[in-house]
């Protein structure tokens, strides 16, 4: 049971931490500023909700779907790059979203991808859909990385009352700081993607 419980555990913070809750967080709260509190909690529950699929499909299917479509994981890397230094600029130059407006896009990209499962959770994932092979392991791989998923939901579920306790003022800074961050790890994830290309090639 120890052995179980041991393996649930050490899957459920690795993946809790590669999702990267509180970069997440501070990302949903900048590009949310004008959504009210219920439109936050929906958007959150739709942001979970594709999380958990596109980590499932990954976790079952990364392998086999990156390799039918001739995608490398350099290549993955490129095109969230791009997408995330898209949203980055957004950030930065201060482009709120209008109650209602993009709320179906931002859910999928990209809150969802690339910027929850991005490449690292990406690569875990596919790793361990191929590594794990007992049946027991692979049950509790799912339990754990649903859990993590749900703990990452858990937070963005309560963004209101965390914007309630920084304040506008601070969501702003946020804002900026984050589309800073973003942009810089846009540009690590194509430089990433573009050197290890070269090497294949």
């Amino acid at each position: 049971m120890n052995l179980y419980l041991n393996f649930f555990i050490s899957v459920w913070i690795k993946f809790f931490f590669l999702l990267t809750p509180f970069f997440v967080l501070s990302v949903f709260l900048s590009m949310t500023q004008e959504l009210g509190g219920e439109g936050r909690r929906k958007l959150a529950v739709r942001v979970t909700f594709a999380v958990l699929l596109a980590c499932f499909v990954l976790y079952f299917f990364g392998n086999h779907l990156f390799s039918l479509f001739g995608i490398t994981l350099d290549a993955f890397r490129i095109g969230a790059g791009v997408l995330l230094f898209l949203s980055a600029v957004q950030m930065v130059q201060g482009e709120g979203m209008a109650p209602g407006e993009r709320q179906d896009d931002i859910s999928v990209v990209p809150l969802a991808i690339p910027i929850t499962v991005g490449p690292a959770t990406t690569g875990a994932l596919m790793v361990m859909g191929a590594d794990l092979q007992e049946n027991w392991q692979i049950a509790a791989g799912c339990g754990a990385l649903a859990a993590a998923v749900i703990c990452i939901g858990a937070i963005l579920f309560c963004a209101s009352g965390i914007e309630h306790v920084i304040g506008r003022k601070g969501i702003t800074i946020l804002s900026k700081l984050t589309g800073l961050m973003l942009a810089a790890i846009a540009a690590q994830l194509v430089f990433t993607g573009i050197k290890g290309f070269l090497h294949i090639v």
